[in-house]
C-alpha cells in the first residue's frame, strides 16, 4: 500500500495554484495519472521519487519515505523512473547502462530478452532507433526491481504502432515483476490499455478516480458521445461542406450546413457528438 498526503505550492499553466493529493494505492496496481498540462501529475510523480519537496507524508508498506521528520533521498525509496527523453549515458552500452543500476547480468539479459534487445546489448544508445532507447530505459528502471515504478508519459514521442508495441511490453513487465506502476499519460487510449485504476488531476486537486471505464467512457450503446479535437480544414464537394477534425490520433471528417461553415475558424476547438450514428459538429 502507498499512501500519500501532500501538498505543495505551485504556479500552474493558469496560474499560481496548490497540489493537494491525499491518495491510497494498492500493491501491484497500474495507475494512470491524467489531467490537462500544468495540473501537477508530473510535479507529483518528482515528489514520490524524491526529486521535489512537499510538505505532508507518503509511506510505502510499513516504510516512511516522508513526514514531518524524515525525507529519504531518491536512492534509498527503491523507485525506478522512465522519462519521456531516455536519459541513457551515451558512452556506455546498452548492457552497460543496465549494470550501472545494478551488478546483475542475469537480470540484464532476461531483461533485454524480454524487449527483443539481447542481440543489441553492446551497442551504444545514440545508433538505436527511439522504441528501442525507449526499452532501454525501462529495461535499467527495473534493474532494481523497484517497489515502484513512475513513468512520466514514455512513449509520447513515438510512433501509433511503436506505441502500442510496448504499451503490451510494458503490461507484461508490469505483471511479471508484480511492480506499483504510477504513470502520467495524456493518451485515453494507452490507458484504457494500461492501467486497472485513472486518477485525474485538475488544478492541482483529483477530480476524478476510478477505473478507465468509468473515467473515459462518457456513455455506452448507440446513446449520444462527444469527442473533442481540432479544426484543421473547411471543405466543399459540391453542394456539401465538410469539416476535417483532428481528434486524437485520426482525422474525421463531418458533414455540416453551410452556416456552420461560415461561422468556424480554422484551429479552434470542436466538439464532434453522435447520437443513433448521425454526427454532427458544434463549437467549443
Amino acid at each position: 500500500m502507498i499512501a500519500i498526503n501532500i501538498n505543495k505550492k505551485l504556479h500552474g499553466s493558469s496560474g499560481a495554484m496548490l497540489l493537494e493529493v491525499d491518495l491510497h494505492i494498492k500493491e501491484g496496481d497500474f495507475v494512470a495519472l491524467a489531467g490537462e498540462s500544468g495540473s501537477g501529475k508530473t510535479t507529483l510523480l518528482r515528489i514520490l521519487a524524491g526529486l521535489e519537496e512537499a510538505k505532508g507524508t507518503i509511506k510505502v508498506a510499513d516504510e516512511v519515505w516522508q513526514d514531518t521528520k524524515t525525507c529519504l533521498k531518491p536512492q534509498s525509496r527503491g523507485i525506478g523512473f522512465v522519462f519521456q527523453d531516455y536519459a541513457l549515458f551515451p558512452n556506455m552500452t546498452i548492457e552497460e547502462n543496465l549494470l550501472f543500476v545494478a551488478k546483475d547480468k542475469a537480470l540484464a539479459s532476461h531483461l533485454l530478452e524480454l524487449t527483443g534487445l539481447d542481440s543489441l546489448k553492446n551497442r551504444l544508445p545514440n545508433i538505436l532507433s527511439g522504441g528501442q532507447q525507449q526499452r532501454v530505459s525501462l529495461c535499467r528502471a527495473l534493474m532494481n526491481r523497484p517497489k515502484v515504478l513512475l513513468m512520466d508519459e514514455p512513449l509520447s514521442a513515438l510512433d501509433p504502432a511503436m506505441r502500442t508495441k510496448l504499451q503490451h511490453e510494458i503490461l507484461a513487465l508490469h505483471k511479471e515483476f508484480g511492480t506499483t506502476t504510477i504513470m502520467v499519460s495524456h493518451d485515453p487510449s494507452e490507458i484504457y490499455r494500461l492501467a486497472g485504476r485513472v486518477v485525474v488531476l485538475n488544478h492541482g486537486s483529483i477530480i476524478k478516480d476510478g477505473t478507465p471505464k468509468e473515467v473515459l467512457l462518457q456513455t455506452s450503446g448507440s446513446q449520444k458521445f462527444t469527442f473533442e479535437g481540432e479544426l484543421l480544414d473547411l471543405l466543399q464537394a459540391g453542394v456539401v461542406n465538410i469539416a476535417v477534425v483532428s481528434i486524437g490520433q485520426q482525422l474525421v471528417e463531418v458533414v455540416i450546413t453551410q452556416s456552420q461553415a461560415k461561422s468556424l475558424v480554422l484551429g479552434q476547438r470542436v466538439r464532434v457528438s453522435t447520437k443513433a450514428f448521425a454526427p454532427i459538429l458544434t463549437q467549443e
